[in-house]
């Protein structure tokens, strides 16, 4: 096999993916959609500056070879565990279960330990691989705050990667866990924050910034309730009372006015979709507590859309005043005479 580390070309930069913890795999799937960029512009060197890369994940390792072979696929985490895979980026994907709240067994594991072929757990993984790697990236709300599977009553004790690690963990360049949470991803957001790591670690782009829950500040620095088309139905308060009504839908349960998520704006595949586009509430699924914090769904949340008799009187004077002024002769230039 042929690699960057020939020549005068620096060592390529691996992205060990595992989706060993608790999971659908969803993050997974979603990867496949992105567009901008797609995982095929970054692994191919879609883009000018982008350093090598090798992505070795379940769902696509074109250099993986037969199980137990050198090449095999769980042999490039070995590698990475005896310090010969430098710099590497890992990806978790899954909430991180508590291996000690029970006598015996395991909850989740990635693989098999060679020297003893039982099952090598998602912990010990963590634990082994996290004081070497470039970056951590927690992909999907499991990954990032536990989600589902840290419900109450759940019997794992399942955790963010965050949780697992401590919020103020930093990898061997300095960074914090990166968290990307979504229920899944928006497939996006997953792929340009892998670029800017990339581009990070080859040096032209500067450090990513954080909000206090660990995502990036440009994609998570609004609620959806500032990029959802339908905003301008709430402050006329005309709310929707039936899932394909094209006005607000925060009677019917939507989270909006304080979920920090781009997806109203960003869409889900090529700008097309996202929950409150196609009709859907948003369930906060990118915020830390999900889902506990935010059920039941389909109810108004904590009397969000209540109106008070001051959002009552301004509601309908919006609705009277943009009546007005729709039904006022134009004012542009096309309405002047055109004698000078």
């Amino acid at each position: 096999m042929v690699t960057a580390q020939r020549g005068n070309f620096p060592p390529p930069i691996h992205i060990l993916w595992m989706n060993g913890g608790l999971s659908c795999d969803g993050d997974s799937v979603a990867l496949t959609a992105a567009t901008q960029p797609s995982i095929e512009e970054i692994i191919l060197g879609g883009m000018p500056g982008l350093p090598k890369v090798e992505l070795h994940w379940p769902f696509l390792d074109y250099q993986c070879g037969p199980d137990g072979s050198t090449g095999s696929f769980l042999e490039w985490w070995h590698r990475a565990d005896r310090g010969e895979l430098d710099p590497f980026i890992l990806v978790v994907e899954g909430s991180i279960p508590d291996e000690t709240n029970k006598p015996d067994g395991y909850w989740c594991a990635f693989g098999n330990d060679p020297e003893t072929g039982q099952p090598m757990t998602t912990n010990t993984w963590l634990d082994r691989l996290a004081p070497q790697a470039l970056a951590i990236l927690a992909v999907g709300t499991c990954a990032s705050y536990g989600g589902v599977h840290a419900m109450a009553g759940n019997p794992t004790g399942a955790m963010g990667v965050p949780d697992y690690l401590g919020w103020d963990w930093k990898s061997k360049a300095g960074l914090p866990v990166i968290c990307l949470p979504g229920c899944p991803v928006q497939p996006d957001n997953l792929t340009e924050t892998l670029l800017q790591l990339l581009f990070q670690a080859s040096g032209p782009a500067p450090q990513l910034a954080l909000d206090e829950a660990l995502r990036p500040k440009w994609l998570f620095g609004n609620t959806v309730h500032e990029g959802c088309d339908r905003a301008g139905y709430y402050e006329q308060e005309e709310f929707a009372d039936r899932y394909d009504s094209p006005k607000c839908l925060v009677k019917l349960g939507c989270w909006g006015q304080v979920v920090k998520c781009n997806v109203p704006k960003r869409g889900w595949i090529n700008g097309v979709g996202g929950c409150p586009n196609v009709g859907g509430i948003c369930i906060g699924c990118t915020m830390p507590g999900f889902p506990d914090k935010f059920m039941p769904f389909m109810e108004d949340p904590a009397g969000i859309a209540a109106p008070s008799a001051v959002s009552t009187v301004s509601g309908s004077a919006i609705r009277i005043l943009r009546e007005i002024r729709m039904n006022a002769p134009s004012q542009g230039r096309t309405g002047y005479s055109t004698h000078w």
